[in-house]
This record gives structure tokens, C-alpha cells and sequence, in this order.
């Protein structure tokens, strides 16, 4: 047989197979996934945001001028610091004997000598500014378009100007690590402006022939930058952008002007290549003794992408994006009874910022499915192989102070920034995750040693980029927390329920928790009642009454530091048990140490205790729900094994109430569907899609700002992220042994919908579609596993076995009978 007989064939996908969410969207009214706008941005909370997780940028859209705001993920203040404190073990016995004698309030004070000192905090790039011929100041207003299509990872501008439509494309390429700007208009030569770099830190630009511009900076050396003079040798990370220019071959001129500005005169087009980096060389190197040379690495990028056209390179950026935000789609409509077209504006297009003000009264499901894409949509341009943790803006900030420092804050908001990771088949978006909870290890191996003279390492409740394990500088009640670490070491197994991939958990993940494990061990003491105790111990960010009548925050055996024990205990043991390390030492201390933890207590007004003992609290509507760890993100609390404590759990959310920030309201309605309350969960959703605006902000109100950032206020990415793994939470919860299928949808809101591509422990993918309420069929799969999966099938009051093999997948009807199999085996 001849080459000319051959055809290619592309091996059949999932969809190609059985694909319910094509039927449904047949059946229903769809939008498309995009972020809509229909004039420039007034706030930076208009603006909408692209990210490769390394490189970040806000776009503006204006039209007479442009502001492009950049960021690059290793742009911090400061450099690798001393963690440990000699003086610490000496004062940790002092607390611990004030603890054991009640005296709390002494303890309280007496604990901040166990501080340290603040981290460091997140910096900005710079910005790309374009300004643009005085036509432009009369566009048509009605002719503008400003949108970022989800689908494509794509901000699009259109608007007219004397009839010429001009048009703005920009995209952020993790392939090729670059962020392109691509402008054209409908006539010949229409193309005109000027383009300079700028930036907050201290800085300088330059031209580099006649087609880029490079500038090179540095961070400050300390949180507090000291005064910056002409012959410093600056100590801080030094970084580098530039920009390359290129314009229509037939038509146009670059001009230099000042030696620092490109004045484009006359194109059919031109096309702007960013690129950046810093000499940051990991969290133990010095900058100052680190060996990269961020212009040399920038223009490196550059020549490696010069031969690649535009269509290359968006091509590119298309092939490496749809391949994982493509693995999900959901679609949700109301009962059909109900069904009605969204209203839109004289040109069909209705602002999504409209559509957040509306829908407190229409409680549009289209709103729903865009914040849950749009949650996926942020971590894959935040977090990716390779790049710093997406921190508490993810990678997107304006400021050179920001909110909290915009650093890594251990007990919710980093974790909670991952949620979402394996449930929506995002998993490699995890990687930094693991990349940063291994060099805190290195510096918590420091501070366990000197701090609290124990083995293994430990990490406290805020981080950055130089991997911070001490407790910040601040009030005991969050800066004295060293569970961080531990949280972010239940992340390891989830990983590995999730992937099933046995080399991960061997090689990444155990080593990670043997460490964990062994600090826990000597952190926990003998207690009172023969149980093992910790102490101090707070519970995140809250204060109680002592019995004097005055305010504490220390204690001993905090309830979520308990649940967090359990649950890392626990997952040693599971983790010991896939790789036969039954007969270690540490696994046979794990499980003794266990089983002489201290209880979840249930207090006197039936809430969770939150506390060992049933403390006053002076603020029951506290944002944090700690002491509901165990219930989720944990699972040592489950309505099956406890539920006397999960109607306490129920009990503790009626009492903490439904306000708070963005974050706080997103764990609740994840709570709330872990206990099967589809009714409470949704009020929780409902409760955050509220308009924000900029100008009004009500701190600790939560909402979603025009652009569907999430507020606190202000912005903070986690409930954005928290968004999308709770409404995950709503069709599908699994263990390694069930899987419960709509176990919190909220039949009368979405009753009628689908989803594609949710992943179970155990490496199963969903796909589930309802009708009126009810399942009608589900379809499971497995792939790259060579084993056979066993579980229970739950819907309602059906459970039925089930045995599912590799590269196969099997759909279920509504009343869970096997109805259909199929191959993905082809020869």
C-alpha cells in the first residue's frame, strides 16, 4: 500500500462517545463564556485579566489610551531570610506552663514573644501605556466592545472611528511565554500610536534598535524600601520586560522618540511581544548572588519566538489552553416551565456587569456557569508547571503595598486557592503548590529544630515567595498557627486520590508527610484525660472570653487543630498502606498517637465546640469556620460516621450566619453541600454574586466586582476559586470507596442541566446530566490505570456496586442500571 493510501484518522474522544451537554444545550437557551464589557475601563476592577501563571496582565481597553498593567510572578521585596529564634523554646515553655495553670489571657501575652518578623510582599511589573491619534477621542460609543472570551483565554476590543473599525486582540501564551497584543483596523494605514514601558519601582527604560524597548529594575531589598541613590548596587530582585514591535510590511514607519518611546505612524497592523524576567533564582539564593541576567533571558525568549507568525503563536497558546479548560463544561438552566431569554441591550449584548446587579431578582444560571469557568479559567492563567503559587491576587496586583501583602496566607486562602484543582481536572495546576510546600520544608526543618526543638518541619500561617515557616509579625490570635504546613500536606494524598499516580505519591508526597508527621508527633504533649494535647494552640483569627471576663486567644487543643492532626494521621496511614510501609516507626506512632486525640466535642447550645473547652465567643458571626475543618475540606466528619456532630456542624453555620467576605461565604456554601443542604449551599452562591462597586466598598461584604474578581473587599482571588470547587461540590462527592451523584443540586434552581469532565478520587471522570431535578444518566471513566475500580454508586436511597475498568467508560440511567458500555480501545 502506497503513502497516497493512508488517511488519518484522529483517535475518537470522550465526546465523540457520549456527550448529554450538547443535547442539553440543544434543548435550552446558551451564552457564550465571556466576560462582557461595553465601555474602557474606570476601575482596575474593570479590567479584565490574562495570565500565562507567570506573566499577568490587566487590559484597560481604553480607546484614546491604552493601559496594559503587567506583573511577573517572582517580582517580592526582600530576600531569603532566618526563620528560627533561639530565644523561642524558652518562651514556649513559659506559655505552656501559663496554659496549664488557665491562665489564658497571660499566655496570650506572653506568646508573642513567639512571633517573628512580617514576610515580604508582592510587587508589580509595569505597565505598557499606548496613546493614540486625537481621532480616537470620538469613537463611536455605541460601536464598543471590550469582552475576554473564556473559551480562548482572549481579550477582544472593537470600536469605530470614522468608520474604520479598529480592532485589539491580546492573549497570554504559556508555551511560548509571551503576552501578545495584535492591533488592526479596516483601512489600510490606519494604524498609528505611541508606546512606552513604565513601572512603580525604581526603573529605566531604553531603546534597543527600532523595533523594542527594555526596561530593567529591581525590587526593594525590604518591606519599607529605604531611600534609592544613583550609585547603589540594589540588593533586591532585579527584573527585566521588553517589548517587541512589529508592524505591516506595505504600509507604516516606527519612529524612536527619547530613546525610550516607539512612535508607529501609518500601519495596517502591528503586534506587540512582551516579554520578562526576573533574576529571582529560587527562595535560598541571594539576588545579589544570583547569576541570571534577566535582559539576556528576556531577549532569549524573544529570539526563540522572532520566525513565529501571529497565527503561530495564538495557535499555539489555543492548543496548550483548550486542552485543559476543555475537560469541563457545565451547563444549568431553571425548570423548563420557567425558562426565559436573558434581557440584552440594542445590540444584543448585555454587560455582564448587568447581569451581576440582576441577578439577586432573576438568579440567571448563566451567571453561575460563567463564575465557575471563570474560577478554572484563573488558575490555569495563575498556577501552572514552573511557576510561584497563585497568591492571594493570584498574580494580578496594581500596588507596590497590597492588601495583606498579597502573600500566601496558609490557614484558608492558599488552600483554598486549589480547591478547585483536582475535582475540575486541573491537576497540573497544582505542581507550584508542591514545588513551594517543598521549600518550606527546608526552612521549616529550621524553625521545628531552633523554634520548638522538634523533628521534621513545620510552617505557620502566612508565607512568600522566599519561604517564609516562622510565625508572622502580628497578633498572636493568626500569626501563632503552626499548623499551615500540615493543612497544605492533606493537598499530597488529595493529589494522589485524585491522579492515582503511585510514583508522585512515592517520591513527592510521602517524604513531604513523613516530615509533617514527625513534627506533629513532637509538637503534641501529654494532656489532660490521657489524651495527647497541643499547646499553645488558637483557633485562626478569633478570640475567646477567659474566665476572668477578659479576651484570649491561646489556649490548648483548638478543635481544628485537632481535625487537622486526624487528618494528616490519617493520611499517613493511607499512604503507608499503598506503599507497604506498614512496619515503620513513624506509621506505628502515627496510628498510636491517633487513637489518643482528643474528640470533637459538641457544645452546650449544640454548635461544634470550637475550642477544648466551651469558651463565650464574642463574635459568633465570625468569618472563619475552623472547627468545621473536618467536615470540608476534611473528612473526618461525614453524615454516614458522625452524624450527631455533622447536625452540630449544621447547627455551628446557622450560628455564624451568612455574612462575610467573599472567601468565608464560598467555604460555607462548600459546608453546607458536604451535609447534602442544597437550599443553604445555593443561598451561599446567591449570597456572593452581588455587584460590588469600587467606589462603595463595605469591607467583609463579599460580592463580585464588575470584571467577576471576588471581594473581600477587596479583591482577593480565593473565593473565586472557592466558587468553582463548591458549585463542583453540588453534583458530584467522592471518596476512594463512594460516589454521590447530585448529592446538593438545588433542584428548584437548576433543575434541568449537565456537566462534563468532574473527577473522583480514584481517577474517575464524571459526566452527569438531570432533568427536572432527577438524574437521567451519568457516564464514569477511567484512564492511563491498569487496575479495575471498585466503589459504591450512590443517588438518593440507590446504591448500587460498581466495577469499572480502564479505557472503557459505562453509563447509568436514573435508577443507576448500567445501560450503555464503551471502548476507547482502537486498533
Amino acid at each position: 500500500m502506497g503513502d497516497e493510501d493512508w488517511i488519518m484518522v484522529r483517535k475518537p474522544m470522550v465526546a465523540d462517545l457520549w456527550n448529554p451537554c450538547s443535547l442539553v444545550s440543544q434543548c435550552s437557551i446558551s451564552s457564550p463564556l465571556k466576560v462582557i464589557f461595553n465601555e474602557p475601563a474606570n476601575y482596575w476592577t474593570d479590567a479584565l485579566p490574562l495570565g500565562n501563571g507567570r506573566l499577568g496582565a490587566m487590559i484597560w481597553g481604553g480607546v484614546a489610551s491604552e493601559l496594559i498593567q503587567l506583573n511577573e510572578d517572582t517580582l517580592w521585596t526582600g530576600v531569603p531570610g532566618d526563620y528560627t529564634n533561639p530565644n523561642a523554646p524558652k518562651a514556649l515553655s513559659e506559655v505552656r506552663t501559663l496554659v496549664d495553670s488557665g491562665e489564658y489571657v497571660e499566655a496570650t501575652a506572653a506568646a508573642a514573644k513567639l512571633v517573628g518578623n512580617p514576610a515580604d510582599v508582592y510587587q508589580l511589573l509595569g505597565d505598557i501605556k499606548l496613546e493614540f491619534d486625537d481621532s480616537h477621542l470620538n469613537y463611536t460609543k455605541e460601536t464598543y466592545q471590550r469582552e475576554l472570551d473564556l473559551d480562548n483565554a482572549t481579550v477582544r476590543i472593537k470600536y469605530n472611528v470614522d468608520g474604520i473599525e479598529f480592532t485589539r486582540e491580546h492573549f497570554a501564551s504559556y508555551p511560548d511565554q509571551v503576552i501578545v497584543t495584535k492591533m488592526s483596523g479596516s483601512k489600510p494605514g490606519s494604524i498609528s500610536f505611541t508606546v512606552n514601558l513604565d513601572s512603580k519601582l525604581d526603573h529605566r527604560c531604553k531603546t534597543n534598535s527600532k523595533s523594542q524597548i527594555i526596561m530593567e529594575g529591581h525590587c526593594p531589598e525590604k518591606r519599607i524600601p529605604p531611600p534609592v541613590y544613583a550609585d547603589d548596587n540594589p540588593k533586591g530582585i532585579q527584573f527585566s520586560a521588553v517589548l517587541d514591535l512589529q508592524i505591516s510590511e506595505a504600509n507604516g514607519m516606527i519612529y524612536i522618540l527619547n530613546d525610550s518611546k516607539l512612535r508607529v505612524e501609518g500601519s495596517d497592523w502591528a503586534i506587540l511581544l512582551l516579554v520578562a524576567s526576573s533574576s529571582f533564582d529560587g527562595p535560598f539564593t541571594k539576588p545579589s548572588d544570583s547569576k541570571k541576567d534577566p535582559t539576556s533571558d528576556s531577549l532569549s525568549v524573544l529570539k526563540s519566538i522572532r520566525n513565529l507568525s501571529y497565527v503561530d503563536l495564538y495557535a499555539h497558546h489555543l492548543d496548550d489552553y483548550q486542552n485543559l479548560f476543555r475537560r469541563v463544561s457545565l451547563q444549568l438552566s431553571k425548570s423548563s416551565r420557567y425558562i426565559s431569554s436573558p434581557k440584552k441591550n440594542q445590540d444584543g449584548r448585555v454587560s455582564t456587569a448587568e447581569r451581576i446587579k440582576s441577578f439577586q431578582m432573576d438568579e440567571d444560571p448563566y451567571l453561575v456557569e460563567l463564575l465557575f469557568q471563570f474560577g478554572r479559567y484563573l488558575l490555569i492563567a495563575s498556577s501552572r508547571p514552573g511557576t510561584q503559587v497563585a497568591n492571594l491576587q493570584g498574580i494580578w496586583n496594581k500596588d507596590l503595598e497590597p492588601k495583606w501583602d498579597s502573600a500566601p496566607h496558609l490557614n484558608i486562602n492558599l488552600e483554598m486557592n486549589y480547591w478547585p484543582s483536582l475535582p475540575c481536572n486541573l491537576s497540573e495546576c497544582q505542581e507550584p503548590l508542591f514545588d513551594f510546600l517543598s521549600s518550606l520544608s527546608v526552612n521549616g526543618h529550621k524553625t521545628a529544630k531552633v523554634n520548638y526543638e522538634a523533628s521534621g518541619w513545620v510552617v505557620h500561617h502566612k508565607s512568600d515567595i522566599w519561604a517564609k515557616s516562622s510565625a508572622d509579625a502580628g497578633d498572636v490570635d493568626w500569626a501563632l498557627w503552626p499548623m499551615g504546613g500540615a493543612w497544605l500536606c492533606v493537598h499530597l494524598w488529595e493529589h494522589y486520590m485524585y491522579t492515582m499516580d503511585i510514583d508522585f505519591l512515592k517520591d513527592k508526597a510521602y517524604p513531604l508527610l513523613e516530615g509533617c508527621g514527625f513534627f506533629l508527633l513532637d509538637w503534641l504533649i501529654e494532656g489532660q484525660g490521657g489524651y495527647l494535647e497541643t499547646n499553645p494552640s488558637t483557633s485562626p483569627e478569633h478570640d475567646f472570653i477567659a474566665t476572668d471576663g477578659n479576651l484570649a486567644s491561646v489556649s490548648y487543643s483548638s478543635t481544628m487543630d485537632m481535625a487537622i492532626i486526624k487528618e494528616v494521621f490519617s493520611v499517613i496511614l493511607s499512604a503507608a498502606e499503598v506503599l507497604d510501609k506498614n512496619d515503620d516507626d513513624l506509621v506505628k506512632m502515627v496510628h498510636t498517637a491517633r487513637s489518643r486525640l482528643s474528640p470533637t466535642k459538641i457544645a452546650e447550645d449544640g454548635s461544634i465546640m470550637e475550642w477544648a473547652q466551651d469558651f463565650q465567643d464574642p463574635d459568633v458571626h465570625l468569618r472563619h469556620l475552623s472547627h468545621l475543618f473536618g467536615l470540608f475540606p476534611g473528612h473526618t466528619l461525614t453524615i454516614e460516621s458522625t452524624p450527631d456532630l455533622c447536625k452540630a456542624a449544621e447547627s455551628t453555620l446557622h450560628k455564624r450566619g451568612e455574612e462575610g467576605p467573599g472567601w468565608s461565604t464560598m467555604w460555607k456554601a462548600a459546608l453546607w453541600a458536604r451535609l447534602g443542604n442544597s437550599q443553604h449551599s445555593y443561598r451561599m452562591i446567591k449570597h456572593l454574586i452581588s455587584f460590588v462597586d469600587p467606589e462603595h466598598e463595605e469591607a467583609f461584604k463579599g460580592g463580585i466586582y464588575s470584571n467577576l474578581f471576588a471581594a473581600h473587599p477587596p479583591f482577593q482571588i480565593d473565593a473565586n476559586f472557592g466558587f468553582t470547587a463548591a458549585v463542583a461540590e453540588m453534583p458530584v462527592q467522592s471518596t476512594m470507596e463512594d460516589l454521590y451523584l447530585l448529592p446538593a443540586l438545588p433542584q428548584d434552581k437548576w433543575a434541568n442541566g449537565c456537566v462534563e469532565g468532574l473527577m473522583a478520587a480514584g481517577g474517575v471522570r464524571i459526566s452527569i446530566w438531570w432533568k427536572e431535578g432527577n438524574l437521567h444518566q451519568v457516564g464514569l471513566w477511567m484512564k492511563n490505570q491498569n487496575s479495575l475500580k471498585r466503589f459504591r454508586l450512590h443517588y438518593k436511597e440507590t446504591m448500587v456496586a460498581v466495577n469499572l475498568s480502564c479505557e472503557r467508560m459505562y453509563t447509568y440511567n436514573g435508577q443507576l442500571d448500567c445501560v450503555n458500555t464503551y471502548s476507547f480501545l482502537y486498533k
